[in-house]
């Protein structure tokens, strides 16, 4: 196998780790905070990821200069299509465009759907949705959500539309359950540029994408519970994704674990050379040691010491998948440590 065809692998591998993470972190919190502070952490993920990447992505998809519900749910479909979202787009006007989520749900993939409550997925939808016209300095601007799937519609779907007065910031987001979106013609919508979008932008694009989220909601999670909650509540959930995902994981990158430290190592390499950092590799008297240069996932973050504890606790579980008489050790500069577990005695 290529050099370029195990990165693209590697960049799919993260990406699907931090997908299903994301999906585990909004679902943990559920269980162990209760609904509405997991639909406050929602709103605040939302919110923050528009502010940082909706203007500067309608610029970078050169559709910056179209009328502001059109840009918005372009926006929306080229983005999610970037990352890997099924999203459909039906243009009405130069007022009025819909977007459909169409099934089955990116966010919240698999029987995940049946755990999310009805305020998270609104939590989302008034995080950025309606705060698109905010964004954009257009204080007419709105969304018209008339489906839910987590409500047992058959997609989450809505309508950017450009009112003739200001709305009020509880007016931005609005529902209709009655009306329904026309259907999506392929012809209709915008294309990526193949030219400018080949296969191994999107491939990395997409990790990005999945990355982000978490790299949101882990630093929002302490700020808002404080460190010790958000360790244990993501951190337990990062623990499971990684035992649960190990498996799927190895599938994409083509590798076969035999459940030694090894093969363990070369497993962890992958994963961390498939965020973008480097990695050299040594046997030590304490076990297989692993020298990660670099932290890509907190490069842009001002970090608490919480947010490596609990972004360890992925590579913690996927170990204890590969083989749980193995234990897994990370320093503070990020040196990884693979050496045998003695099984504890009973009593």
């Amino acid at each position: 196998m290529g050099s370029g065809i195990k990165e693209e692998a590697a960049w799919r591998a993260v990406a699907e780790l931090y997908h299903a993470y994301f999906t585990g972190i909004v679902l943990s919190s559920t269980t162990r905070c209760g609904s509405a502070r997991t639909a406050e952490l929602v709103y605040e993920v939302f919110a923050q990821q528009r502010s940082d990447k909706f203007l500067p992505g309608l610029q970078k998809l050169g559709i910056d200069g179209l009328p502001h519900a059109v840009a918005a749910a372009q926006y929306h479909y080229l983005s999610n299509h970037i990352g890997g979202v099924s999203v459909e787009y039906m243009p009405e006007s130069d007022r009025k465009a819909w977007i459909r989520y169409a099934a089955p749900r990116w966010v919240w993939a698999g029987a995940a759907m049946c755990a999310v409550p009805s305020d998270v997925s609104k939590a989302m939808l008034r995080g950025w949705h309606a705060r698109n016209g905010v964004s954009l300095g257009n204080p007419r601007l709105g969304f018209v959500c008339t489906k839910q799937g987590v409500d047992g519609d058959s997609g989450l779907e809505g309508y950017y539309y450009e009112y003739d007065e200001d709305l009020e910031p509880h007016d931005r987001l609005r529902f209709a359950r009655h009306e329904d979106a026309p259907d999506f013609d392929p012809d209709a919508a915008p294309k990526l540029p193949t030219d400018t979008w080949p296969t191994a932008r999107l491939a990395k694009a997409h990790r990005n994408y999945a990355i982000a989220y978490v790299q949101t909601a882990v630093p929002m999670a302490i700020n808002l519970w404080g460190a010790e909650e958000a360790t244990h509540v993501l951190g337990i959930a990062a623990r499971m994704i990684g035992m649960q995902f190990y498996h799927d994981l190895c599938g994409i990158l083509g590798h076969s674990p035999d459940g030694s430290a090894e093969s363990f190592a070369a497993f962890l390499v992958a994963m961390l050379e498939g965020h973008g950092d480097k990695c050299t590799v040594a046997a030590t008297p304490a076990g297989i040691e692993i020298r990660q240069s670099g932290w890509s996932f907190g490069r842009d973050l001002d970090p608490h010491p919480a947010i490596a504890t609990i972004w360890a606790r992925l590579f913690e579980g996927t170990l204890v998948a590969h083989n749980h008489r193995l234990a897994l050790h990370v320093t503070d500069d990020f040196t990884w440590t693979i050496s045998a577990n003695p099984r504890r005695p009973t009593s």
